[in-house]
């Protein structure tokens, strides 16, 4: 399995799937197991979550930065 391309198909679920948000929200590692379709070991999980939230935060961070250069 790759991950980087589950951590990829995991985000843009996560965006655009608001069911699956709230429950990756409530329980990441249930919404994984959903996708992946496998139960991961823990430290796999744990790494995909992270790497899941890391990209959610990045892309946040750069929409910010757009919105700011907008306004100069």
């Amino acid at each position: 399995m790759n991950m980087k391309h589950k951590v990829e198909e995991i985000v843009s679920r996560v965006k655009s799937d608001k069911d699956f948000s709230e429950k990756f929200k409530k329980n990441p590692a249930a919404a994984i197991e959903t996708v992946t379709g496998v139960n991961l070991p823990d430290d796999q999980v744990n790494a995909m979550i992270a790497g899941v939230r890391a990209k959610l935060t990045t892309e946040k961070a750069g929409e910010l930065i757009g919105s700011f250069k907008k306004l100069f």
